[in-house]
């Protein structure tokens, strides 16, 4: 199991560390405004998109161009790389504003999975990109597997409208049923029609997030029922 990286440069580490939120609310030790990791995201952005496109046309000589490029954003979009943050418990070493903190911030996708960017890009700065290379690529080998292996890297909305148009003759319909929580974090629940029946709902914090998790969780059902129907004995 991977742990938090070590630093030569505490300074770097601390700043990949520090939500924008935390920043607002603090002073340096000189009254200038904290430093956030906002400019370390967008170096990291950059550098996971390239380490997973390298290690990616390494691994799949057999892929072609669109499937590598559906891989690689699958295994640096938010979601994958705030699982990534919680694996080595980056969330208990995140630095955020109270009112964050107190809104759940500190397990929320879209915050860890731009703090592991920076973090990412700290290393790199403190350490160069090979060491960064040796930490993702570590991260990303058994995720790709699995990403590949179950099409997790399609988008779940097209994959359910194929199905649904060529089995049932329909078109899924998608409805926002909840949005709560502040407008800097609201959690949106969205459901997914298949014709007069409500098939699941998803949530996300944002409604194209929302319905992508609720045409996964109808996806997920129908490969399990498969599966069942498979495994089942043949009637005589």
């Amino acid at each position: 199991m991977l742990m938090l990286p070590v630093f030569n440069d505490q300074g770097l580490l601390v700043r990949a560390l520090t939500h924008s939120s935390y920043a607002n609310e603090h002073l340096s030790d000189i009254g200038m405004p904290v430093e956030d990791n906002e400019r370390l995201e967008f170096l990291g952005d950059a550098i996971l998109d390239f380490i997973a496109a390298k290690w990616l046309y390494h691994h799949f000589p057999e892929l072609d161009e669109g499937r590598l490029t559906s891989l690689r954003a699958a295994l640096v979009r938010a979601s994958t790389l705030a699982r990534f943050a919680e694996s080595i418990n980056l969330s208990d070493h995140l630095r955020l504003g109270k009112g964050e903190a107190d809104s759940g911030g500190r397990h929320r996708a879209n915050i860890l999975g731009d703090a592991f960017e920076a973090l990412m890009a700290a290393l790199y700065l403190d350490q160069g990109f090979d060491a960064v290379s040796a930490y993702f690529e570590q991260m990303i080998e058994n995720t790709a597997t699995t990403v590949l292996s179950e099409n997790l890297d399609r988008d779940s909305k097209s994959q359910l409208q194929e199905w649904s148009q060529a089995t049932l003759s329909l078109t899924p319909r998608y409805r926002v049923v909840a949005a709560e929580g502040p407008d800097h974090a609201k959690t949106f629940t969205v459901e997914v029609w298949l014709g007069e029946s409500i098939n699941a709902t998803g949530s996300g914090t944002s409604k194209q997030i929302a319905e992508q998790t609720a045409a996964r969780t109808v996806l997920a059902e129908i490969t399990r029922r498969q599966k069942s129907a498979d495994a089942s004995p043949e009637e005589a």
